[in-house]
């Protein structure tokens, strides 16, 4: 890899062994992906939730900040594993919200701001186009490339922390031109109507895409979905089919036409109502009991926040089903004062700050609570905790709040647009 001279006096240790160390990471990713050069990023953003990081990630964080790194771009953070901001544990024990401590003062002594947020695009700083970045979070890549037109791939904690103490990152996969291109085409035959059927698109086209390296361009959705729209579709597309960007005709900003991205001569694979369905027959539980109610993943923006608030408005939850809303800190302030924190909590519902649901040790809480059976509208949520101990469910907005509010998952309430 070609090095300027700054990045030979990191790797030197002319600038602290943090950045040597960080320098050192950055070119064996580098190398592994055959990257000829880095790139500078204007900000980065680090997944580092206290159980994937355990006692021994925090302490090589401590011994950065100890070692006095401090990082040389705005640094912001994905979401935590304990709301400390309120202190509501749900089942985490006192070790774990220990250990969350420790990880936010060394992030804090290296000047990382814990913004603690997996929707940075709709609340901090959201990268403008052709703006190279190095992020973490499936669905703060995928949005920041695709709606953004940003550039990054996924960077892995240690990467992520690497490009924040050195404002650069190698220039591979999706800061470069040629892989940005279509290498697959889908033409969707309806549009979705709600935030629920956005993410099972999504999910859908990325299971069919099935790789990293995979860029759809999608076809056939007549005007442009909101924000919120758009982000459950990304958000399931990256958790279902690991991509990081996608292209849909007319909507996104380097996607004017199919010739844009290279499309044109790709053939078409149809997304019907059949291929829908088939995903989401699994997730179909229609008359069970539901023990937790989960709105999160990604977190929910104040729109969001409005839409629940107003569904769970003059109603309360069943005495054995709880229901979770997750959002940023951001996001936490306008919402109280407008009073959806309120209605939520009247429902009986909780609401947490800088948390996701999945990465709050939900196989913990889960046990601690006794939840198994688990009720979203997130098509990334679903497809996730699976694996820690849940059978999780799938329904509208609308949906999801009238089984809390009746212990059992019901269908057929409408959606968040029709009930708000």
């Amino acid at each position: 890899m070609r090095l300027t001279d700054v990045e030979q006096a990191m790797l030197a240790g002319e600038m602290g062994p943090s950045c040597r160390w960080a320098m050192d990471h950055q070119m064996q990713v580098g190398r592994m992906f055959d990257a000829a050069e880095m790139v500078p990023v204007s900000q980065a953003h680090m997944m580092a939730d206290p159980e994937s990081l355990g006692d021994a990630g925090v302490g090589f964080v401590e011994g950065l900040a100890a070692d006095g790194a401090r990082v040389a771009v705005p640094m912001i953070t994905d979401p935590r594993g304990v709301d400390l901001s309120h202190y509501q544990p749900l089942g985490q024990t006192e070790e774990m919200a220990a250990l969350e401590r420790r990880f936010i003062a060394a992030c804090k002594a290296m000047g990382i701001m814990m913004t603690d947020t997996c929707i940075t695009y709709q609340t901090i700083m959201p990268p403008v186009f052709g703006d190279h970045v190095a992020y973490g979070d499936t669905g703060v890549v995928i949005y920041s490339n695709s709606v953004c037109g940003a550039r990054s791939n996924f960077e892995g904690g240690p990467s992520a922390l690497a490009a924040g103490l050195t404002g650069r990152t190698p220039r591979y996969g999706l800061h470069l031109d040629e892989h940005r291109r279509a290498t697959c085409r889908f033409t969707v035959e309806s549009r979705p109507r709600d935030l629920m059927e956005w993410g099972v698109l999504g999910a859908t086209i990325g299971r069919m895409a099935g790789s990293y390296w995979q860029v759809p361009v999608i076809e056939g959705i007549d005007g442009p979905p909101t924000s919120d729209e758009i982000k459950h579709f990304g958000a399931a597309m990256a958790s279902w089919g690991s991509t990081p960007l996608f292209h849909i005709v007319g909507v996104t900003p380097e996607c004017r036409g199919l010739a844009d991205v290279g499309g044109a001569a790709l053939a078409a694979t149809r997304v019907a109502a059949d291929e829908l369905a088939d995903l989401s027959a699994a997730f179909g539980a229609a008359g069970e009991a539901v023990d937790v109610v989960v709105f999160a993943a990604p977190q929910l923006s104040l729109v969001e926040m409005g839409q629940v608030a107003a569904l769970c408005d003059g109603r309360r939850r069943a005495t054995a089903t709880d229901l979770i809303v997750c959002t940023s800190a951001q996001v936490y302030g306008d919402a109280e004062a407008m009073g959806y924190v309120e209605a939520i909590r009247s429902f009986g519902g909780t609401v947490l700050t800088g948390t996701c649901f999945y990465q709050q040790y939900a196989r913990e809480i889960g046990e601690a609570n006794g939840w198994t059976r688990l009720l979203s509208n997130s098509a990334k949520i679903v497809n996730i905790l699976g694996g820690y101990g849940y059978r999780p469910a799938l329904a509208t907005m609308a949906d999801c709040v009238a089984s809390a509010e009746a212990g059992i998952i019901v269908a057929g309430q409408g959606t968040e647009t029709e009930a708000g």
